[in-house]
């Protein structure tokens, strides 16, 4: 695809326009398009993992925030009820600050595979959805991500009682189907949820710079997300 094709992609991801001005569309070349989309990407993925990789970025966010794996979740209430409530709190917050310490180790992954991306992954992303660029990292960083998660939860979750004794029962519960085979071991569950907490973030901010290119602060993202605006 040639620079007009890929400013014509631009046009119906950003706008859903069908007649931009000729003259943007015909300012934007190939090198401009993919340079835009690597800052864009670089500067959303940066943004999501300095959001997320602090106190209370898991914890303090309903979106993205860890919950207790449903087998235990449903026992909640009762172990409040008999005073036993303080450790499910503790292996809540455990496993959210878990997820702080873990994200991180995220950003370099991210751009690492932003310096990698073909000018055929790129023309993809530009003519993809409104998180192509997401699932992009998705693909290519996912299990380098859970290789670099799962050491340091499991340090955190370590530290918790609870989380033990959870591994020792939801792991017989796995082979009668009594639990989840995706929650039958605390670590595993966290770094799930830590990695679709931080890709979460990664999309909205993704979508946030498509929306918006001028707030984005980058000349190269203004000039190929904001030439058709």
């Amino acid at each position: 695809m040639h620079a007009r094709g890929i400013a014509l992609a631009l046009a119906l991801l950003l706008c859903g326009c069908l007649a931009p001005a000729q003259a943007s569309v015909d300012a934007l070349s190939n090198q401009d398009a993919v340079s835009g989309l690597k800052a864009a990407l670089e500067k959303g993925s940066g943004a999501a993992v300095d959001l997320l990789g602090k106190t209370d970025g898991f914890f303090g966010n309903s979106a993205v925030k860890i919950p207790l794996p449903d087998s235990l979740k449903k026992y909640e209430k009762l172990m409040h009820s008999v005073g036993m409530g303080k450790y499910a709190d503790e292996l809540v917050l455990t496993m959210n600050r878990a997820a702080e310490a873990a994200v991180p180790e995220a950003k370099k992954l991210f751009v690492d595979s932003i310096r990698k991306m073909s000018v055929q992954d790129a023309k993809g992303i530009l003519t993809g959805g409104q998180t192509s660029g997401t699932e992009y990292f998705k693909r290519t960083t996912s299990e380098q991500l859970r290789a670099k998660f799962l050491p340091i939860v499991k340090q955190a979750t370590a530290k918790v009682k609870l989380a033990e004794k959870y591994n020792q029962y939801a792991q017989k519960g796995a082979q009668f189907g009594l639990v989840k085979k995706d929650q039958a071991n605390l670590d595993d569950y966290v770094t799930q949820k830590s990695l679709d907490g931080l890709f979460y973030m990664v999309g909205e901010e993704e979508k946030r710079i498509r929306q918006n290119p001028v707030q984005a602060g980058s000349d190269i993202i203004k000039k190929v997300f904001g030439a058709l605006k």
